[in-house]
């Protein structure tokens, strides 16, 4: 198992795995599927994007701005998606740490994580890593034909 940066090459792969989190789950509210050209371009547009590798890519972490404007410029949203045979063996802790490394290195203050009511597994992994919940939108999410939750959770680095 290596942590790396991610290259476009690894689209294709990252696709899968972000798509198949779409399609299959409400750990994501959105239903629009991420095409192989434009995770390459934002990799190659953007220098926090890492992937965990074991033979392929097992999963991957990224963090972008949290809102738009100069106020906000220190405070980040991330995502991290691990494929259902990297979860549970350390993998997305250490995704986390390198990504919390180069936050850091960025000026990044703040790490916001916005997570869906319908994954608990999500938020205590959150609260396991030092994350503390800030604000829980109720039914501002609907997917499947359900209302879900939007849980905030933030770590000051």
């Amino acid at each position: 198992m290596s942590i790396r940066p991610a290259t476009p090459a690894d689209a294709p792969e990252i696709a899968a795995l972000w798509n198949a989190m779409i399609r299959e789950t409400l750990a994501t509210f959105t239903t629009i599927e991420k095409s192989e050209t434009d995770l390459a371009d934002a990799i190659a547009g953007q220098g926090a994007f890492w992937v965990i590798v074991d033979g392929a890519v097992q999963g991957f972490a990224t963090f972008g701005p949290f809102r738009s404007g100069p106020g906000y410029a220190a405070t980040a949203e991330h995502t991290i998606v691990l494929g259902k045979g990297a979860q549970g063996k350390g993998q997305g802790r250490a995704l986390l740490s390198q990504l919390e490394t180069a936050a850091r290195d960025c000026g990044i203050h703040v790490l916001v994580a916005a997570i869906s009511s319908a994954n608990p597994g999500a938020v205590a992994f959150h609260a396991a890593l030092g994350f503390a919940e800030t604000a829980r939108m109720p039914e501002v999410g609907r997917k499947q034909d359900q209302w879900l939750d939007l849980i905030l959770m933030q770590k000051s680095l």
